[in-house]
């Protein structure tokens, strides 16, 4: 599933050969799968949307945005399977959906790939999708939190640490994977509850997120066993080789050697190493490898 790392991968393969190009035409891929979730309707987005410039590409949470020069913006939600494309695609069958824009060099196509059909591109005018992806529905991105901040979530919610971090409206952009990751690289065992962690232990867990989410954008995200991220140019990421726990249940762990432990956490897979992520206040520990 696409996370703040795949999500911002994509933004950054994308940015440079679609800023600044027009929407020529906007159209649906012939297949016989579910059709998206799309609002409004394609017929409508189309009309909206053609002869439009598209003057940045960003990144909100695990949401990109096409923001075009009336303020308005498509707003992509890859969910499970969703990719964006300037390359071939892994097959034509779940292709849904392609931007042709003109202007500023060849002409480019865009494409939209979702194997499942569970994600979603929606066109809002501007007030619309800046509500929609405000502070009232999401919290601050994972990239940007503050340790202060960071302290005010744990103080605010006696969940377990790791269901904490895949609240959205608390902290956009961390998904199951990463999760699993950051906790391994602070030490924090994913039972613990939230509002029990010392400030020490919440300031290194503001340092592992930083560097677990860079590290996995540096690699262009994590490509799993059954294959289907892929970059906009259609190769796999890298980070799924850098993985300290993830997926890795009974293998040894990186940094003491014992054995990786799965269970399940609000009906989501996690990873952790019992040995160096004890659920009594955790000792200051050397970062695992990068």
């Amino acid at each position: 599933m696409p996370e703040l790392p795949e999500v911002e991968t994509m933004v950054r393969g994308i940015r440079t050969a679609v800023e600044g190009r027009i929407i020529e035409d906007y159209v649906a891929c012939p297949n016989s799968c579910r059709p998206l979730t799309m609002k409004p309707f394609l017929a409508v987005q189309r009309g909206l949307a053609l002869g439009k410039r598209i003057v940045e590409v960003r990144r909100r949470a695990k949401r990109i945005l096409l923001v075009l020069d009336d303020g308005g913006a498509f707003v992509i939600e890859p969910r499970m399977t969703g990719l964006l494309l300037l390359a071939d695609p892994p097959d034509r069958e779940h292709l849904r959906l392609v931007w042709h824009l003109v202007g500023g060099g060849a002409k480019t196509d865009l494409w939209f790939w979702d194997r499942r059909g569970l994600g979603t591109v929606s066109l809002y005018g501007q007030q619309e999708w800046e509500r929609l992806l405000g502070p009232e529905r999401l919290g601050p991105d994972a990239l940007e939190m503050t340790v202060p901040q960071w302290q005010e979530l744990c103080r605010s919610t006696s969940r377990p640490i790791k269901v904490a971090l895949l609240d959205q409206m608390r902290v956009a952009g961390i998904g199951n994977l990463y999760a699993s990751e950051i906790l391994h690289v602070c030490g924090v065992d994913p039972r613990r509850r939230a509002c029990g962690l010392v400030r020490g232990e919440i300031e290194r867990l503001a340092v592992a997120v930083r560097q677990v989410l860079q590290e996995a954008i540096h690699y262009e995200g994590s490509t799993l066993s059954d294959g289907t991220y892929r970059n906009a140019l259609n190769r796999a990421g890298g980070y799924q080789n850098q993985h300290r726990v993830y997926d890795r249940a009974d293998l040894p762990c990186p940094r003491c050697g014992g054995q990786i432990r799965r269970i399940v956490q609000a009906q989501r897979a996690t990873f952790f190493c019992p040995g160096c992520q004890k659920r009594t206040r955790s000792p200051r520990l050397p970062p695992a490898h990068s």
